[in-house]
């Protein structure tokens, strides 16, 4: 095993290997999957744990929505993320729970008055506060990929779609070879959420690339079977469900989780350690689209 500072390599000698058949097939076989917070964010910021987008909602200085909010939807994360986490309770479980999780979160922003401008303010504030960063280095990676054609599937379970469009535009990173599949809101006329579009959830243990087929995003990434997984967590794992791939490299941001390091070592063929940033990813890039 070979470990440099902040990366750990399981298996160097097959990591070349895939490395070689990514070159061999060229940058038009490749495509990014990726989920998005804590993996092209920053874990911590000034010694602190950043917030997932969505969880800014319950920041009580701000009160964005209603008075009772925020404790609310504390309660809720305090029930089901123990769950979520939890190495004793089936896959099937797991997922029925986070369903479940989600659409009573839903519903309950609904009643406290979530609508567009709210999450315009949130992504402006988290912008201006800056407790929010993107990771040294992942500028480089999206204007890479932009250069070289490269689709990035972005798969989000962090409840809010719409948030991370827009933190990513607010950036100058939405460009056209980004896409974004996960949980869209949809607003009535006066701007205030009504619920997600077509009722689909998306959540950490049933997001995964087959829940593009039948979209026109589909076309794009079909014929390119050489794919790059990007993720924080064992879950992410699962955006591969279903998915029929040439070669894979999977790589993992470590961010003092609180999973088994082991675990990741067994499953991922690059590990960055003490939320470290995209350069390791990005000579990565710059080795397979070398020819």
């Amino acid at each position: 095993m070979e470990t440099q500072e902040n990366i750990i390599i399981p298996n160097p000698s097959e990591l070349e290997k895939k490395k070689a058949e990514f070159r061999k097939g060229g940058r038009e076989s490749i495509h990014i999957l990726a989920d998005f917070n804590k993996t092209f964010t920053k874990a911590t910021v000034n010694g602190q744990k950043a917030p997932s987008l969505i969880s800014h909602l319950r920041n009580p200085e701000k009160q964005y929505l209603t008075k009772d909010y925020a404790q609310k939807a504390q309660e809720l994360y305090n029930k089901y993320r123990p769950i979520e986490i939890s190495p004793n309770i089936s896959l099937k479980e797991k997922s029925k729970k986070m369903l479940e999780w989600w659409s009573v979160h839903y519903k309950l922003l609904v009643e406290s008055g979530l609508n567009e401008k709210v999450i315009e303010k949130l992504v402006e504030d988290i912008i201006t506060s800056k407790i929010i960063e993107f990771r040294k280095g992942a500028n480089v990676f999206f204007n890479l990929t932009k250069e070289k054609n490269i689709p990035i599937m972005i798969l989000s379970a962090a409840g809010i779609g719409n948030m991370i469009n827009l933190f990513l535009k607010r950036n100058n990173f939405l460009y056209d070879n980004i896409y974004f599949i996960g949980n869209t809101l949809e607003f009535d006329k006066k701007g205030n959420f009504t619920g997600v579009k077509d009722n689909k959830i998306i959540h950490v243990l049933n997001k995964n690339e087959k829940e593009i087929e039948a979209l026109q995003v589909y076309r794009e990434i079909e014929n390119r079977r050489n794919i790059i997984l990007l993720g924080d967590s064992l879950a992410d794992l699962n955006m591969l469900e279903g998915i029929t791939f040439k070669s894979l490299i999977k790589i993992a941001f470590y961010n003092n989780n609180e999973e088994n390091l082991e675990e990741f070592k067994k499953n991922f063929d690059m590990i960055i350690l003490n939320d470290g940033s995209f350069e390791p990813i990005n000579e990565l890039m710059k080795e397979i689209l070398e020819n």
